[in-house]
């Protein structure tokens, strides 16, 4: 446990002596649309690189990372990005599905190394993304997937499960959709009866209704916690949800990594009872030596309950801390750390080279032709008010 925590504080080489200062950049949604995610995000970064300049993890070199809030809107994002480049940043830290694939050229004619929220696979897909964009955990895709797997392995009572994709109204909701019916296509045992591109409804009745009248018995959600949180909250209203996995007549909820965690159960309290919830992140609420770590590091920094316990502020810290690492690593080589230099380290940055890190299931892996981070992913379950991991870590089979 003590050589893994240290590992995780990047304590475990000397700190490397210098004067430099590293500017880098964060732009993200503290506020307006997914500003639940984005807010302890920006937190966790915020205090990671306190820390690291804190404790001299760079030697008497420090990190100067601005944050700016671009409000989920893609024109605030370039503004931002092309704010930090005339400050010089050699890397930078950035967040939505939709302004990572606008800005996909530019990371390129830039060529600066780039670490988004955002775990689409287009932003890493000959064409459409960068290689110069590098994924924190797996992608949206295989997150839609192995949910689908999931229940095409469990499904109780007979024939071909029915499905329903409940998804946000954007780049970021409809990223992994296609990737779901090609898996179903390629033999994964699902009938998708329905995509929903949710709206603002503060009742889902009607649309919960309709689901049941086509035989619905899966709902497979890929938004933020607030939609999802409503759309629970209804269905445990109406008593239509499942008290065990694929009951007959009942709906059983599942999502991806910005759909769950502590916040979704604040917001839905007991309705949350049930839900099935995918991400590459540790969890406070289950056990080993990441839960005092991240709950001591958060106390450190002044933040609340809430902020300590969530995935995003993991996701946060796990983000600034593979750049802090990058940086580390070319410094220790005797280089001089740009772009170019920490590019090159990230796509090293496998085999025995991998970064062990507390806060994901598994190591943090890239290469020239992998730019996902981490492989691996954890189903978790809320139990008596709390998320508890299911099984162990695993990878969908159709994507892997």
């Amino acid at each position: 446990m003590v050589v893994f925590a240290l590992v995780f504080l990047g304590l475990s080489n000397a700190p490397l002596s210098s004067a430099e200062t590293y500017n880098l950049g964060l732009s993200l949604a503290i506020t307006g649309p997914t500003s639940d995610a984005g807010n302890p995000y920006s937190k966790g970064v915020e205090d990671y690189m306190k820390f690291v300049n804190e404790t001299k993890v760079l030697g008497d070199a420090k990190i100067n990372c601005p944050i700016k809030d671009d409000q989920y809107q893609t024109a605030n994002t370039k503004r931002n990005f092309e704010e930090f480049l005339d400050n010089e940043i050699v890397l930078f830290l950035s967040y939505a599905t939709g302004a990572n694939q606008a800005l996909a050229k530019d990371y390129t004619e830039e060529e600066i190394p780039v670490i988004p929220a955002s775990f689409d696979k287009s932003l890493i897909s000959e064409g459409t993304g960068s290689k110069f964009i590098f994924l924190s955990i797996p992608s949206y895709s295989h997150q839609f997937v192995g949910l689908g797997e999931y229940v095409a392995k469990h499904h109780k009572g007979g024939g071909t499960p029915k499905v329903a994709l409940f998804v946000h109204p954007s780049a970021f909701g409809r990223a992994p959709v296609k990737d779901f019916e090609s898996a179903v296509a390629a033999g994964l045992k699902l009938e998708v009866v329905e995509v929903v591109e949710h709206g603002k409804d503060l009742d889902n009745s009607a649309l919960l209704q309709r689901l049941q009248n086509k035989g619905v018995q899966y709902v497979i959600s890929q938004t933020v916690q607030s939609p999802v949180a409503t759309l629970i909250k209804d269905a445990h209203r109406l008593g239509v949800t499942a008290k065990s996995f694929g009951e007959s007549g009942k709906l059983t909820f599942l999502g991806a990594h910005y759909t769950g965690g502590a916040d979704l159960i604040a917001l839905a309290g007991q309705a949350a009872e049930g839900f099935y919830w995918t991400t590459g992140y540790r969890l406070t609420s289950d056990e080993g030596p990441w839960v005092k770590w991240q709950l001591d590091f958060a106390k450190k920094y002044g933040r609340d309950e809430k902020t300590a316990n969530s995935h995003n502020y993991a996701n946060g810290i796990m983000a600034a801390q593979v750049a802090v690492e990058a940086i580390r690593r070319v410094k220790e080589s005797g280089k001089e750390v740009s772009r170019d230099s920490l590019v090159a380290v990230l796509n090293n940055m496998n085999g025995d080279k991998a970064f062990e890190t507390l806060t994901t299931v598994g190591p943090v892996s890239y290469s020239e032709t992998d730019r996902m981070g981490v492989d691996f992913l954890q189903l978790y379950v809320v139990k008596e008010g709390v998320f508890k991991s299911v099984d162990e870590p695993f990878q969908p089979e159709f994507l892997k």
